[in-house]
């Protein structure tokens, strides 16, 4: 497994060993001691989540506030993701920028996501299965997000307006600026 980090502090993609034969591929997706050893850090998951999409589908920006914070290795297991992380780490150099990558089940990249981003992706294939590891347990009082259209961040979902498929409850969240007073 490889490490390479993105321009926002902490936050880094993952390149796991992919060996293939004429069965297929095999991949080893998470080995803790690996993952401490070329991160430097010592998480420790707790959780792991998945969900299924079709095209346009948009899925954030999502945080958990406080105590509930949570780190986040994320990969895509069947078809083609744009994933986007902020930093809303008040105290970062990198406060307020964003970084987008192509997840995808060709290149089974991961990215690691530090506590204290918002995250959010849209499937730009017909579908795609999304999994993600926590480093603490979900809380639904310590939920945050931010709007996926801000006109702050400026975010390119590489789809037109027209495709994307958004929750009531995401359409429905607040500006940056307005996240970053509560």
């Amino acid at each position: 497994m490889t490490l390479t980090q993105t321009p926002l502090k902490d936050c880094f993609v993952l390149q796991p060993n992919v060996f293939e034969d004429e069965r297929g591929i095999f991949i080893e997706t998470f080995n803790e001691k690996t993952f401490n050893e070329i991160t430097g850090l010592k998480t420790a998951f707790v959780q792991d989540n998945q969900s299924r999409s079709t095209r346009g589908v948009l899925r954030g920006l999502h945080y958990q506030k406080g105590d509930f914070a949570q780190s986040k290795l994320v990969r895509v297991a069947k078809g083609r993701v744009l994933d986007i992380v902020v930093d809303l780490r008040k105290d970062s150099p990198t406060f307020g920028q964003h970084f987008s990558i192509i997840l995808d089940d060709l290149t089974h990249q991961q990215l690691f996501v530090p506590r204290g981003f918002a995250h959010g992706f849209i499937t730009l294939s017909e579908t795609s299965v999304f999994a993600y590891k926590c480093d603490n347990l979900y809380h639904k009082e310590a939920e945050g997000g931010i709007i996926y259209n801000d006109a702050t961040l400026q975010l390119d979902w590489h789809l037109p307006q027209e495709e994307l498929i958004v929750s009531e409850k995401d359409k429905a969240l607040p500006s940056f600026e307005k996240a970053m007073q509560e």
